[in-house]
């Protein structure tokens, strides 16, 4: 919220960046590299943090201080002079009525005390009324939202709904406490509180810097909606969400599943207050913590693979998994839905329990009954009445509040003709990794490894080494064994790297494989479906133990390839692959191998590890090739 101090700021109507703007014919030059004194910072340095803000992707950036110049090219229209807003009334000389408004906020900004802000608050009361009673539109609802929030900040008003319960469920009920502290000596008084069922008119004046609290239980409706985030509610496009309601695009999050709604009156003036209802809970650690509170659904279904791996053929056992969130005596009836090309000992399943937080996991056996090899089909749970087919899922970061959102109870059915070679694989785990899923599946036996078992000793005894996405950029210990992972190498091993975001890790240049390359980030293919060459078609990559033709590369998802190979030495390194998006020059960095002594080095570019969490056939069989490279004499 606005602090008394950032008062004047908001009532101000235009954002000064604090540069110098000169001109050419038809080009702005605009310093936006200002020092906000309000703040303390400037918007380079603003800019910084927000960047660094993208902790996942490891994204960050100085806080850049000093002149920083953009410049703006009239398109149509005649050309600004001094200001990107020249020839545009950006006062309120813009609407009816506007000079009187004009004149009460040059008055209260005049009169404003920084250190008695409730001095300023009937003055900002009428300020709302004169405001209130304009023409309805955009700019009077934004204005009169702004005056709002100065005349609850400036009394101290302080409102909150919360409960302690972290969820809550359809059909169930929660109890839930109502705050309100008028911390400044002005007239505020409570008139009406509504939420959901409850809906409450009363008179009660606030007193002066006291807590007023009272508690209410408050009923979930057996169909309110789970909090699916907007974005997910229908299934997504090529490439975008499929959002129906144009009016939530842009929204960063979802409207709260419940909101309270409070009339109050202050100085005269009829506010209504908005309120999300908030998980409220003392951390230990971080102190007071507000969080959404989701709805969640009364039974939960989910597979527990996202992939079931058929190798040639044989049956897979498919585990489900049912979890009722409340105590229900209902009892459900789940079906299981997949294609005909396929049996299953357990079409239907019966289940319920009258116990909260009950968890089962049934198992039912596929079988194929087609002779098509190299395929993905889907399965899906469902309740029989079709309200249930959903399992709760949580992202939940320090920086960002705890996103609950609802994927759909399904799983690929993959069916593979792959053939292994080599079974001992040495894994290092990489940021967000499921390659290892994918590898257990393909029957490969995974020993995960620490900096402690990077040794000549310790690493022998593995036919590959596979590290995981990014790890070279999270690890330096990686670095500091390139020596013993290239003696490894030497002596007859296979190093597989899968990619590395940049050539950095910390401060430090990485140091990876025994030839140098360099990685570059703008070399990228993100069509899915662009058309992959072969440009050594009799490379063992290709070939062995399996066969790699283009259906091998049919129905990827989101891209092909990322932060791909360059400056390598073609006689030292082979790139079997070549690929370009639409208009782009053609790329050959996506897979590079360097023979080693007796072994191989691998970087993999392609972006198997979407592939494989995706169920791509083409994937599995990629990866056992490049697992199974063959020995150099």
């Amino acid at each position: 919220g606005v602090k008394p101090w950032q008062a004047k700021r908001i009532l101000w109507n235009n954002f000064n960046f604090g540069g110098t703007n000169t001109t050419s014919e038809d080009q702005l030059k605009f310093d936006v590299g200002g020092y906000n004194s309000l703040i303390g910072k400037s918007y380079g340095e603003l800019g910084g943090e927000a960047r660094t803000m993208h902790k996942s992707q490891g994204e960050g950036r100085p806080r850049r201080k000093g002149q920083a110049f953009e410049y703006f090219t009239t398109t149509g229209g005649d050309a600004p002079k001094s200001d990107l807003m020249d020839g545009i009334t950006t006062t309120w000389a813009r609407l009816e009525g506007g000079a009187a408004i004009q004149s009460a906020i040059d008055g209260i900004i005049a009169n404003y005390k920084f250190d008695h802000p409730e001095l300023s608050v009937p003055a900002l009361a009428k300020l709302y009324q004169s405001i209130k009673s304009m023409p309805a539109g955009n700019w009077r609802n934004k204005k009169l939202d702004e005056v709002q929030q100065l005349i609850e900040e400036c009394s101290g008003l302080y409102v909150e709904a919360t409960t302690t319960q972290e969820n809550t469920v359809q059909g169930e009920a929660f109890t839930m406490s109502f705050l309100f502290d008028k911390r400044k000596n002005v007239n505020a008084g409570m008139s009406h509180i509504h939420l959901e069922n409850f809906d409450s008119s009363f008179s009660a004046n606030l007193p002066t810097n006291q807590n007023v609290t009272f508690n209410k239980v408050i009923s979930v409706a057996a169909n309110k909606k789970i909090s699916q985030p907007y974005w997910l509610e229908y299934p997504q496009l090529d490439g975008s969400f499929d959002v129906r309601d144009q009016l939530l695009i842009g929204k960063a999050e979802n409207d709260p599943s419940f909101e309270a709604i409070f009339t109050m009156n202050i100085e005269g003036a009829d506010i209504i207050i908005k309120r999300p209802v908030q998980y409220k809970v003392v951390d230990p650690v971080k102190g007071e913590v507000f969080q959404p509170l989701p709805v969640l659904p009364r039974l939960e279904l989910s597979y527990t693979k996202e992939n079931y791996v058929s190798l040639n053929g044989k049956p897979v056992t498919a585990e489900m998994h049912f979890k009722s969130n409340t105590k229900d005596s209902t009892q459900y009836t789940i079906n299981q839905q997949f294609p005909a090309t396929w049996s299953n000992s357990k079409p239907s399943v019966s289940y319920y329990d009258t116990r909260s937080n009950k968890e089962n996991s049934p198992s039912g056996i596929f079988s194929s009954k087609s002779n098509e090899i190299n395929t993905r089909e889907e399965i899906k749970l469902s309740s029989s009445d079709g309200k249930y087919d959903h399992y709760t899922k949580t992202i939940a970061y320090d920086h960002i509040p705890t996103i609950t959102y609802f994927p759909k109870a399904k799983a690929n059915l993959v069916k593979v003709d792959i053939k292994i070679v080599g079974k001992k694989i040495g894994y290092i785990i990489g940021a967000g990794d499921k390659v290892p899923d994918a590898l257990a599946q393909m029957g490969y036996d995974i020993n995960f490894l620490t900096e402690a078992d990077i040794t000549d000793a310790g690493l022998k005894k593995y036919d590959a080494i596979v590290v995981g996405i990014r790890a070279y950029n999270i690890y330096e210990y990686l670095t500091n064994k390139n020596d013993v992972m290239n003696r490894y190498v030497e002596n007859g091993g296979n190093l597989i790297v899968q990619y590395m975001k940049s050539n950095q890790v910390g401060l430090k240049r990485i140091k990876v494989g025994p030839y140098p390359f360099q990685i570059n980030a703008s070399t990228r293919v993100t069509e899915e479906d662009a058309k992959v060459h072969f440009l050594l078609p009799e490379h063992s990559l290709l070939n062995y133990p399996n066969k790699i033709t283009d259906k091998d590369f049919e129905n990827w998802v989101q891209e092909r390839s990322t932060y791909q190979a360059e400056q390598f030495d073609a006689k030292l390194y082979d790139a079997p692959l070549g690929m370009n998006d639409t208009g782009e020059k053609e790329t050959n960095g996506s897979l590079i191998t360097a023979k080693y002594g007796k072994g191989n080095f691998i970087y993999v570019g392609l972006v198997l590890f979407r592939q494989l969490p995706a169920g791509l056939p083409g994937a599995y069989r990629l990866m056992a090739n490049i697992i199974a490279l063959p020995k150099n004499k």
